[in-house]
């Protein structure tokens, strides 16, 4: 691993491109079906040259490099605005220096290639795109600009190595490296099917005629505008001014993000002080658009430049950092919005701020183009992310009738920006999709979704077998793990979306929905071709206690041919969810389904059984096992400087009012107390109560940090319940709820902020009833009654790896062992004690048969999906389109790789598990960090996969396990470093290597040696 990037030549470049595309049907990484190809003749013309989209990649990790450049012009890049250079070129820059989780934040502001590698990169790249161009459509006509970046002072951009790089631009034939690509590509014009040395000569050596100037936060306004006239006049280029986001104000933009649910980010206020000031900016660009008019130049400001942010998430080095994305572009449209009305339409916007599929068309709807993006790309499926939007503006190319901006339209839009939910952000929340999993040197792809889902329900696949409308297999490999569909396709807290990749293209994936789906089209037929358990086992297992934990031991058990008894103090099975969850979250019927399904398996039930029960008595009464899953149900009380005891507990309120509602008084007015999803169903139960004509949700920090599940939240909010945060309860006397008021303190690491009572600071809300839903705790009494271990903290001895607890044969699991908990916590539990039990019996646990799906079909599917934004299906039936299958090929780590330093690699070896593996390029990296921010695992690919090394000094200073090639040839001779140790390694014809490394990292070896000899 290193963090110097090494330019690759122009012809290794070259016979790269065709030997991948004519082998793989790709281009570094990008698959042909993923290429951008025009359909019609409309286009649009900027500073006298033709655009085939007004789309492209922002001066940033996206154009530094050349193969950057071709991998967004593949996809539907056309405007390209060149990585930005300036005269001090031999930066440190401290890494990692992007962190694109959901708002992006980067540390690094021009390219970190000398000033003379990066004009070599962009000629490079202008060749080679021309040449793309020609062979993969047969086009003649350039329908791509090339936007050149400059910055920060006027001294530096007018030094004579960024003068040169300027000229360069304008004129490139004079350059050794314009001869160099023109010189290789005719030597190499055999390699072509419609490339002629007559399409050679007519490349212009004209690569720029125009700039977009980047100067630093706190640019006087007068430098500015002497750096603006000095391109015009001087330099004669075509001109795009970088404007800041604070010109929009310190406190609009602190209110604007603290509304958007960003209070976490710190600003600082000298950042706008400092900064170019409204009225002069609207001023100086004035008289810069009359400057150039009289030039005979187009000019036009670049919206916007990132907004300077306080480094508190500790994430990447440094004091200070820069915002961009997703949260950038409500400010960011809005002073496009203010700066256009102030020109009546008549400026001319280049946009960059936070712009993906779903918000470009809109943008460019108003007038306003080009569109350039980094953050998007930088997300799970990077550049293919461009095809999509290209594909969706061509048609509205030729409505492009005027060079004015819609005011009017560009209002309405900007006017909305701050309340549209992709741009808030509860929509992504702040807890991390990592699995806190090492990652693998091999076969690492995983499912987010089954990792994080406490049962490792097979999620990709079922959700498959919907889509193929398999509804019998998707429901029988869904009780394989879980034995309550119907209720967990209800109300499961869905731990499996907050994994989903999907987050981090636009939503989750609707997985409950589907799997509810599963269960009712695929119960009965399920019911009705399972036989009765087989080879019935003598051995009898007690489970006490019928809710989630008790139901799914009872049912894998059963299911092995154990005799299984549940017992339960209540006359229904089912526990919280049957007597407490309200019944407008929850149908009977899903219940009853689902306990079909268990008494079906074998199980027996006994209930109203006496409460008090003995584990030795049901020992004495043949049971060798017992299942203590008896929940927690003792509630916390309320701490209430006064009025505690008039305070009812939530599942004490839950209980009567699914009992019967008509038997329940609370007044005109509730408060419930609480942030979790009880308090959400208490507060809804609440307002269903008669008489009831307000519920307030009193919660002590923000709703951002309500451990409530978003849905949640937002149906009690939709009710019309009122959230009041910040808020502690304090007393509660005479009608009148005193509560303490609280302030957020500073984030910690994790994003989460203190919270910081203000002393002598109260509110008082007149309410009639107050509901605590602040936790349950267990009744140990219980489990120390019959010998089980508990000490003064409430820990409880149990094995971890059984939850057998210190009394032979009897286990625990369920809300007893951890405190209140979910459904499908409790279902974990369930399954983990009876697997413990099956394998003391030695017997297998139940499993479902294999099913088996078409991989070809399936890879090609998955590979056309990548890249594509698509909200929810509003038809439940086609949102298994949008599952990713993680499992079955995951590959974001090289989606992501700006550089394309990660590369997929096919490897047909018994020794390997997966249809590829992932080597990494040390040359080609930056250490940027951003596949580490996106691989599922705690870990970091650029760090941790297999290392393909260029040069050996670079392979010496590196820790990576990787591959140096010494010798090619029929019998290639590598030095290999696995954990450490270093070796060589020569391979025969046949692959054999003379060494006994692990065969898995050889075979990888060899496949990429055989079949990507490009790479090395």
């Amino acid at each position: 691993m290193g963090s110097v990037m090494r330019p690759i030549p122009f012809r290794k470049l070259l016979s790269w491109i065709l030997e991948e595309r004519e082998k793989y049907s790709s281009v570094f990484g990008i698959s042909q079906v993923k290429f951008f190809k025009k359909k019609t003749d409309a286009s649009l013309q900027l500073f006298g040259e033709y655009l085939d989209t007004p789309i492209g990649p922002a001066a940033g990790p996206h154009t530094q490099l050349a193969q950057n450049i071709v991998a967004s012009y593949l996809c539907g890049g056309r405007f390209f605005e060149l990585k930005t250079v300036q005269v001090l070129d031999q930066l440190e820059i401290p890494k990692p220096c992007i962190d694109a989780g959901d708002e992006c934040y980067n540390v690094e502001w021009s390219t970190e290639l000398t000033v003379e590698e990066a004009f070599a990169e962009y000629v490079k790249a202008w060749f080679l795109l021309h040449i793309l161009q020609k062979e993969l459509w047969d086009l003649e006509q350039r329908g791509f600009i090339f936007n050149m970046s400059v910055g920060y002072d006027l001294k530096g951009i007018k030094s004579p190595k960024v003068d040169k790089f300027i000229e360069g631009l304008k004129d490139a034939s004079q350059t050794s490296i314009f001869q160099e690509c023109k010189t290789v590509v005719k030597e190499e014009i055999k390699r072509f099917t419609r490339v002629d040395e007559r399409f050679i000569d007519s490349i212009s050596p004209n690569i720029c005629n125009s700039v977009t100037l980047s100067t630093m936060h706190g640019c006087p306004p007068a430098e500015i505008e002497t750096i603006c006239r000095y391109l015009l006049a001087e330099k004669k280029l075509h001109t795009f001014v970088k404007l800041n986001p604070t010109l929009l104000g310190y406190a609009f933009v602190k209110d604007a993000l603290a509304g958007m649910g960003y209070n976490y980010i710190c600003l600082q206020e000298e950042s706008f002080s400092h900064d170019l000031q409204y009225d002069d900016g609207l001023a100086l660009l004035k008289r810069l658009q009359g400057f150039a008019r009289e030039h005979g130049r187009g000019f036009g400001v670049k919206l916007s430049n990132t907004l300077p942010v306080k480094n508190t998430k500790g994430e990447l080095p440094g004091e200070e950092m820069y915002l961009s994305g997703r949260a950038l572009y409500p400010l960011t449209i809005n002073l496009a919005a203010r700066l256009a009305a102030e020109f009546a339409g008549r400026l001319q916007i280049s946009y960059a701020g936070g712009g993906d599929a779903f918000n470009v068309p809109h943008i460019f709807a108003t007038g306003i183009w080009p569109i350039t993006m980094a953050t998007t790309l930088l997300k799970p499926g990077g550049y293919l992310r461009l095809k999509q939007i290209a594909e969706e503006l061509e048609p509205h190319l030729q409505d492009m009738t005027t060079d004015t901006v819609d005011v009017e339209k560009l209002t309405a839009l900007a006017a909305g920006a701050f309340k549209d939910s992709a741009y808030l952000k509860e929509k992504r929340g702040l807890k991390s999709r990592k699995l806190g999993k090492k990652l693998p040197l091999t076969d690492c792809f995983i499912a987010p979704c089954t990792a994080g889902c406490p049962i490792g329900q097979d999620i990709p696949e079922y959700i498959r077998l919907v889509g193929e409308k398999r509804y019998r297999e998707a429901y029988e490999l869904i009780v394989a793990k879980n034995p309550l569909p119907f209720i967990t396709g209800s109300i499961c807290p869905r731990y499996c979306t907050a994994k989903c990749t999907r987050l981090d293209y636009d939503e989750p994936v609707c997985i409950r929905e589907i799997k509810r789906m599963a269960a009712e089209n695929g119960y009965r037929a399920y019911l009705q071709k399972r036989g009765k358990t087989e080879g019935k086992s003598p051995v009898r297992v007690a489970v006490i206690g019928a809710g989630p934990a008790g139901l799914a031991a009872g049912y894998f058990l059963a299911r092995a041919g154990l005799g299984v008894t549940i017992f339960d103090k209540r006359e229904k099975p089912g526990g919280t969810v049957q007597y407490i969850i309200p019944p407008f979250r929850i149908a009977g019927e899903a219940i009853a389904r689902d306990l079909e399904l268990i008494k079906g398996a074998g199980v027996e039930f006994k209930l109203g059984a006496n409460p008090d029960f003995s584990v030795e008595e049901l020992k004495r009464d043949g049971y060798k096992y017992i299942y203590l899953a008896i929940g927690a149900g003792k509630s916390k009380a309320l701490d209430l400087k006064s009025g505690a005891e008039k305070v009812l507990s939530a599942i004490e309120f839950l209980e009567r009012f699914k009992a019967d509602r008509n038997t329940v008084q609370l007044g005109k007015k509730v408060a419930v107390i609480g942030g979790g999803d009880v308090a959400m169903d208490a507060a809804r139960a609440a307002l269903r109560v008669e008489g009831v004509e307000k519920v307030y949700i009193i919660y002590r920090r923000t709703k951002e940090y309500m451990p409530a599940r978003r849905e949640e939240l937002k149906a009690a909010l939709a009710e019309g319940i009122v959230l009041k945060e910040l808020l502690s309860p304090h007393s509660w006397s005479g009608g009148v709820l005193q509560c303490q008021k609280i302030k957020l303190g500073e984030p910690d690491a994790s994003g989460r902020r203190s919270v910081v009572p203000l002393e002598g600071e109260f509110e008082n809300i007149a309410v009639d009833a107050v509901i605590s839903a602040t936790g349950q705790g267990v009744d140990y009494s219980i489990l120390q009654k019959n010998g089980i271990e508990v000490n003064a903290q409430g820990d409880i001895a149990i094995n971890p790896a059984t939850n057998e607890t210190n009394v032979e044969n009897v286990f625990l699991g369920g809300d007893a062992l951890h405190g209140p908990a979910t459904i499908v916590e409790a279902i974990a539990d369930g399954s983990k004690v009876a697997r413990a039990i099956l394998a003391r019996e030695g017997i297998d646990f139940p499993n479902c048969t294999d099913v088996s799906f078409e991989k070809a079909k399936r890879l090609q599917q998955i590979n056309l999906k990548k890249g594509t934004l698509q909200a929810a299906a509003p038809d439940l039936e086609k949102e298994h389109e949008r599952c990713l299958e993680c499992g079955f090929a995951c590959n974001i780590c090289t989606e992501v790789c700006p550089n394309r330093a990660n590369i997929a690699v096919e490897v047909a070896s018994s020794s390997l598990q997966q249809i590829n593996q992932v080597i990494h390029v040390d040359g080609m990296c930056n250490e940027c960090g951003n596949c580490a921010t996106f691989c599922p695992y705690d870990g970091a690919p650029y760090k941790e996969k297999l290392t393909l090394f260029w040069r050996e000094d670079d392979f010496t200073s590196s820790r990576n396990s990787g591959f140096l090639l010494l010798a090619g040839g029929e019998k290639p001779v590598f030095r290999v470093r696995v954990g450490g140790r270093v070796r060589e390694v020569t391979f025969d014809t046949s692959g054999k290597a003379d060494v006994d490394l692990e065969k898995s990292i050889l075979d990888i070896i060899w496949a990429a040696y055989k079949g990507y000899k490009y790479l090395f």
